[in-house]
């Protein structure tokens, strides 16, 4: 039988350190909640605003599949694989992190605020050599239909993680529907709304909640308003 389960937007930890502004969907760093460790391989889901200038310093991450998506702003990104790049909105980045990576983000610009998601998945392949990729999604959209941006196959569209996980984004106008099929059978689907409102099979979301669904094929996705849309496919069990 299916199952479902919402966070709705005001329910997410809140965690404000002045430079940074994070809603954690998931336990993360002060906010612990045992309700919400993960959904399934979704570890982290964290919806962070950094003030101009600031952010986050060189740190460590081993085992994890670190994907950072801008929605405003430009992100600057150093890593101790030697890459230092700019990521903006379109821009999808990835870090398998593997035996250990040190990594820094900093918002590029002094006076206008970044806001991005960093979202970790739980690997499926343990001890890897760490490595990146960053890739632009303008290319890859489509209007009132979801279009791929990360998967598990290096040859396919989008990026690419050790872990059986799909990401698709959609850009709906109000009305406009579709149904998304699994790829794989187990997994389990977590909705996150970036902007508007939308029909999940009868539960409303608004901007910023989170719907996950698991123990079924398909989901149909409605946009009652304009309407943008990420999906996260990944296993229930890890």
């Amino acid at each position: 039988m299916k199952k479902t389960i919402l966070h709705i937007a005001d329910t997410r930890g809140d965690a404000n350190h002045g430079w940074l502004h994070s809603r954690h969907t998931f336990s993360f760093a002060n906010y612990y909640n045992p309700e919400r460790m993960h959904f399934g391989a979704l570890r982290v889901l964290n919806d962070d605003i950094v003030k101009g200038g600031e952010g986050f310093g060189m740190h460590p991450h081993d085992n994890m599949e670190i994907i950072s998506i801008p929605l405003i702003g430009d992100l600057e990104h150093k890593d101790n694989m030697g890459n230092v790049t700019v990521i903006r909105k379109g821009d999808v980045q990835v870090m398998s992190a593997g035996t250990g990576v040190f990594h820094s983000e900093y918002n590029k610009n002094p006076d206008t605020d970044v806001n991005f998601l960093q979202i970790w998945v739980v690997t499926n392949t343990k001890n890897v050599a760490p490595r990146y990729d960053q890739i632009s999604i303008k290319e890859l959209e489509r209007e009132n239909e979801f279009y791929q941006i990360l998967s598990p196959d290096a040859n396919d569209q989008g990026v690419w993680i050790y872990q059986d996980a799909w990401f698709h984004i959609g850009d709906f106008k109000a009305g406009k529907s579709q149904t998304y099929t699994f790829k794989k059978e187990g997994n389990g689907l977590y909705i996150f709304l970036l902007e508007g409102e939308i029909d999940v099979e009868g539960q409303i979301l608004n901007k910023r909640d989170g719907y996950g669904i698991w123990n079924t094929d398909n989901v149909l996705i409605k946009a009652t308003k304009d309407a943008r849309i990420l999906l996260m496919e990944v296993p229930m069990t890890i």
